[in-house]
């Protein structure tokens, strides 16, 4: 180490801030030999020339390309090291993950659209799927009334994720299931029977395709199913008095997990 009493050089606090780094970084670089400061003043304060800021913005270079501290010091130091080698391995490193970050980005694109628009198809492709009844602003519409709610976010999550065949399995599975509730509903199916509750949770676990659905919002669902005109329309169009018979099969089943179908909340 050279004494600095005639030699100018720059403190660690003024190297880390010329090269971007912190105190600390450099205070580790030094310990592990890394890139040590050639000059020490009268007081012991540790200084670094020129060439030793040299090295700091060839570490820090290295570094950004994503080398480890023990390979830049090869590229640096070890004679032997096939450096434009390295520097094109870590190139084809970087290149992966660039087109990795861009599918993240575009994905990330279909995210916000998602929580924006509800379903990424078009309106032809709407039209195909849902049937020529399908309102394509309804997402729009649902966003501008739950767009602050978790449901609306885990549906956007799922929607984001889905292309025109998805959704028509999404649509299909739904179509089954209500043919299933209209030919137990002819069939005299109970409220509360085995047969009953058990097409309750199939009700649950087919409606998870949009979110999570808990028993005490599946009572809450089964309300606007009977009272709301459109939902009501929908399925009184697949057998008059499904929608009714839909909400009191789901409340025999609340009742017998020990919810009162009277007082449950959205939640």
């Amino acid at each position: 180490m050279h004494d600095a009493r005639d030699t100018e050089g720059l403190t660690v606090g003024q190297a880390g801030a010329r090269v971007g780094v912190t105190v600390r970084a450099l205070h580790h670089w030094d310990e592990i030999g890394l890139a040590r400061p050639s000059l020490r003043t009268a007081a012991g304060y540790r200084l670094y020339t020129p060439a030793d800021l040299e090295r700091l913005h060839r570490i820090v270079v290295h570094r950004e390309l994503g080398l480890g501290l023990d390979r830049i010091r090869a590229v640096l130091d070890d004679p032997a090291m096939d450096v434009p080698g390295a520097l094109r391995a870590q190139r084809t490193q970087v290149a992966e993950r660039i087109e990795r970050l861009q599918r993240l980005g575009a994905a990330l694109d279909r995210m916000i659209d998602a929580h924006q628009r509800g379903v990424l198809l078009t309106v032809e492709e709407q039209a195909a799927v849902f049937g020529p009844g399908w309102d394509p602003e309804g997402p729009v519409k649902a966003r501008q009334l739950y767009g602050d709610t978790p449901q609306w976010q885990q549906f956007a999550e799922r929607s984001a994720a889905r292309g025109p065949e998805d959704w028509q399995a999404v649509t299909d599975t739904m179509t089954d299931l209500d043919r299933a509730l209209a030919e137990a509903m002819d069939a005299d199916v109970a409220p509360g029977s085995s047969a009953a509750n058990a097409l309750v949770e199939r009700h649950r676990h087919v409606f998870a395709a949009y979110f999570p659905l808990t028993r005490q919002m599946q009572v809450c669902l089964g309300r606007t199913y009977e009272t709301d005109p459109g939902f009501a329309a929908h399925y009184d169009g697949i057998r008059t008095g499904l929608a009714t018979w839909f909400r009191r099969i789901v409340d025999a089943s609340a009742r017998a997990h020990g919810i009162d179908p009277d007082t449950a909340t959205w939640e």
